[in-house]
């Protein structure tokens, strides 16, 4: 199976189980998008897809200490969750999103939470692209987790779950949400 059959697969399960949480979010339209995206554009797994490409990240949590690892990106100067491009070598989205997650973090041994993505979220972003079509999964650290800043950040900082509405966006605030609905 391709990752771009994988993705597919993802996105027919999603949400998973009828999750009310996300009822009545756009969730389900906005899988029908990514979908639909794919469909259109056989390449809208890679960077180089213009009219923009899936992407897979991770929100590293440590729900031990109720606290949420967060990297200030270099490019974009705001606090995100871990994530980024697909590769090549990527068998499945959720390896996508756990090497991003492992390779930003600088922590091995993260866990995907299980069922599959927690949000989706597409956002635009500057030429020559137009959009990443983002599948947010959340990561488990252990407690004893030593984060390592890597090149694609500026900082990298543990908040507690209430300090984040105060440093990210709208779209971090409800990844967090629903991981924590997960745990």
């Amino acid at each position: 199976m391709s990752l771009y059959d994988d993705a597919v697969r993802v996105l027919k399960d999603y949400p998973h189980s009828g999750d009310s949480a996300d009822r009545g979010t756009g969730q389900e339209s906005l899988c029908q998008e990514y979908l639909d995206h794919l469909t259109g554009h056989p390449d809208g797994m890679w960077k180089a897809c213009g009219a923009g490409h899936l992407t897979a990240s991770a929100l590293v949590v440590d729900p031990y200490r109720g606290r949420v690892l967060l990297t200030l990106h270099k490019k974009l100067g705001m606090w995100l969750q871990m994530g980024g491009h697909c590769e090549p070598g990527d068998a499945t989205l959720e390896e996508a999103a756990l090497r991003e997650a492992a390779e930003e973090s600088g922590i091995p041994g993260l866990e995907l939470l299980s069922g599959g993505p927690v949000r989706l979220d597409r956002h635009p972003i500057p030429a020559p692209c137009h959009w990443h079509f983002d599948v947010q999964y959340a990561a488990v650290a252990q407690p004893d987790a030593v984060a390592a800043i890597s090149d694609e950040s500026l900082d990298l900082r543990w908040f507690g779950y209430d300090e984040v509405a105060g440093v990210a966006d709208e779209s971090v605030v409800r990844l967090l949400e629903h991981t924590r609905a997960r745990l």
